[in-house]
């Protein structure tokens, strides 16, 4: 196998791992606040959006510390150990208990920061300025695969289901926590660095799946990897590319979180609402997979670089939300467990529903797909602490929708978004101008990036 074969090979084991257990996690938040609802009369009391709102706003302060703590353990064992608190996080569901799940958001928020700074390590390593594009389309493909698999479950497993028994909750959460576990096993295949490389290649690029150094050398590169990030914090392009994560951490709550409760609460969809969570990640799986397959397939022969990409998902976010404004009620982020029968400017359609959830994945890759790729370009050699910020500014932005999904009706959630969304997409324009002008200046094809 040849060295190009064997980086995509470690892109594709990345994703699978990736998708497996994302098809655990992003299904047990699609459908926590609906669980928990459905839990509250018990001596349950903890609440979906708060444990998420910890959860993101852990893993924002976490990755201060995890390029460091990638540099001590290696991105290999890092993307393990995180993958395991993320079962642990899924199994509490299987007979919960308000202290562990609050405790267990705090570790997953702990251990997303490293997978995330890992897996950031982990493509750019793994791609050239000709590959990052393909590559972060083919990552970001095979993650959102998640989305299609354990919806599909929940469609079909609570058809017709206007309340979740305990019987049901135990069944569904049992095999997420196994397929989270199968994904986790899954990173061990990945290719080490050294297996990777090319001959005469020079060692200095050796940050993924390094080999043994002594425990002063990982101290040195811990302290360097966060001075790193420190500094990278401040640089114009870094700012300005904050703004656009801003907005993915936004939308990335509404659609994972936020839109899937908005469904299962409108008493006007009768006995398919709870199914229609299922359904409705199902669609945004397809609009994620669609988006990370296109983008990834035209990304070499993409003559005007990102923007145009960016921009689509601009449009295609903004007809979304106008689109949800008119169907759903404005109390349904925050019903009662009865739900609620109010209704919008409109008599609420699952069909537009679902066609919104659609609209939700395909925007939502348009955005990732190019900040990853952008990311890899700009910062080839300090990929662990950019991605590190990135995740930072994404999950800081999480945490605060989520708390704030407690309180605000619809509309004010979908105005925050659209005006987060316009101006990050103006910086992200800016950004990728600059770095158009920097590649005519060394003479190379705008067209590779």
């Amino acid at each position: 196998m040849s060295p190009e074969s064997k980086k995509l090979f470690n892109i594709i084991i990345l994703g699978v791992s990736f998708m497996f257990i994302f098809t655990a996690f992003q299904t047990c938040g699609n459908i926590a606040q609906t669980v928990i609802t459905n839990l509250n009369n018990t001596d349950f009391h903890g609440s979906g959006y708060t444990s998420m709102s910890i959860i993101y706003g852990v893993f924002s302060a976490s990755n201060l510390v995890s390029p460091s703590v990638v540099a001590i353990v290696g991105p290999q064992l890092s993307m393990v150990v995180s993958g395991i608190f993320y079962s642990l996080y899924i199994a509490v569901f299987i007979q919960p208990a308000t202290w562990a799940f609050y405790t267990a958001s705090v570790f997953i928020g702990i251990a997303a920061a490293v997978l995330w700074t890992a897996q950031g390590n982990c493509l750019t390593v793994n791609s050239d300025e000709n590959t990052i594009g393909r590559n972060s389309g083919v990552f970001w493909a095979l993650l959102q695969s998640s989305l299609f698999f354990g919806n599909l479950y929940i469609y079909f497993a609570w058809q017709g289901k206007t309340h979740i028994s305990e019987s049901d909750r135990r069944t569904v959460f049992i095999a997420l926590t196994v397929i989270s576990l199968v994904g986790t096993v899954l990173f061990f295949l990945i290719r080490k660095r050294e297996d990777t490389k090319a001959p005469g290649e020079d060692d200095s690029t050796n940050e993924i799946l390094g080999g043994s150094s002594s425990a002063e050398n990982k101290i040195t590169r811990a302290v360097a990897a966060f001075k790193k990030s420190i500094k990278l914090s401040f640089t114009k392009e870094i700012m300005l590319l904050s703004v656009t994560t801003a907005y993915t951490g936004l939308e990335l709550t509404f659609f994972s979180g936020v839109y899937g409760t908005c469904i299962g609460a409108v008493n006007r969809f009768g006995s398919e609402e709870k199914s229609l969570i299922g359904l409705s990640g199902i669609f945004i799986g397809v609009g994620e997979i669609l988006g990370g397959g296109l983008f990834g397939l035209l990304s070499k022969n993409n003559r005007f670089g990102r923007n145009p990409v960016v921009m689509l998902g601009m449009v295609v976010h903004f007809i979304a939300f106008y689109l949800i404004f008119f169907n759903m009620p404005n109390d349904a982020p925050i019903a009662p467990m009865r739900g609620t029968d109010d209704v919008a400017y409109m008599i609420p359609s699952k069909e537009v529903a679902i066609f919104c959830s659609f609209l939700l994945g395909l925007g939502d890759s348009c955005f990732n797909t190019q900040l990853l790729s952008i990311l890899g370009f700009l910062y080839s050699e300090d990929s662990a602490p950019a991605f590190a910020i990135f995740k930072f500014v994404q999950s800081i932005c999480a945490a605060v929708a989520y708390f704030y999904s407690n309180y605000f009706l619809l509309q004010w959630q979908l105005l925050i978004m659209v005006v987060v969304g316009f101006f990050g997409t103006i910086t992200f324009f800016t950004v990728e101008w600059e770095a158009a002008a920097a590649l005519a200046a060394r003479g190379s094809d705008y067209s590779s990036i």
